[in-house]
């Protein structure tokens, strides 16, 4: 794997983990970090999942304003080119991906922190880990798309408590707003999310790809046309060699050997 500054990267039983790496700081995330994100999510060679976590007691405690003047508050025309720079393209790549993602939240998801945790397909928190919009503190608005996800996720009413009150939501809360999958133990949640990442990685991974596709466009087409995209997304699915060992399972009444193919 290649190597960065600011993340580390490993892949085992196909499921790439990206672990955010700056303790000292809470995870805070500098541009720096932002691409190099981007830059691993963008490679991701033979993985048919992605785990992604903190290393540490946090997930991620927000943008890193101290380190880069690029992220600061110290102006508005900085703070936008930075989000356009490096923010954007690496939470796009991330909702984007092929493969399903899964988020492991230990300690505060704060900022974009909070925005990268729940970009993922499944997060998972532990009982003493948090979400966290602290923008409204200091006279900002959300980003890194927490505006179209918070919505999506919880409804209007509760993002906009989130967004306007920057209120803390712990991780049971978070779980029972339906923010995130699911909430577990402190000490369970990396084996669950290291679980969960290998039984994502070892399903089909053509077909994982298509429904997500399919589950965003969905969220902002109409009827008929979700129907056509489901339409579409399953001819590439069925043309799958997944799909046709899928079936013969089936017929043999066994469980099927799934390849990513």
């Amino acid at each position: 794997m290649s190597e960065y500054e600011t993340i580390r990267t490993s892949c085992e039983n196909d499921v790439l983990t990206i672990t955010l790496n700056r303790p000292e700081r809470l995870n805070a995330c500098p541009p720096q970090m932002a691409q190099e994100l981007f830059d691993a999510l963008s490679g991701l060679g033979d993985a048919r999942a992605v785990l992604l976590r903190g290393e540490g007691r946090a997930f991620c405690s927000g943008a890193d304003l101290a380190a880069n003047a690029e992220s600061s508050i110290s102006g508005g025309e900085r703070a936008r080119a930075s989000l356009l720079r490096y923010y954007n393209p690496m939470i796009e790549t991330l909702v984007g991906l092929p493969v399903p993602v899964v988020s492991e939240v230990q300690g505060p998801a704060a900022g974009i922190g909070c925005s990268i945790a729940l970009a993922a397909d499944f997060t998972l928190v532990g009982k003493s880990g948090y979400f966290l919009q602290a923008f409204v503190n200091i006279g900002l608005v959300p980003d890194g798309g927490s505006s179209w996800l918070l919505p999506r996720l919880i409804g209007r009413a509760q993002a906009a408590r989130l967004m306007m009150l920057g209120e803390r939501i712990a991780g049971e809360e978070a779980a029972r707003l339906g923010l995130v999958y699911a909430c577990v133990e402190d000490d369970a949640l990396p084996h669950e999310a290291r679980s969960l990442a290998e039984r994502l990685a070892a399903g089909p991974t053509t077909a994982l790809g298509a429904m997500k596709a399919v589950l965003h466009r969905g969220l902002q087409a109409d009827l008929a046309t979700t129907l056509v995209a489901e339409a579409d997304a399953q001819r590439r699915a069925g043309n799958s060699a997944d799909a046709a060992e899928g079936a013969m399972a089936f017929l043999q009444k066994r469980k099927p050997a799934f390849t990513g193919r």
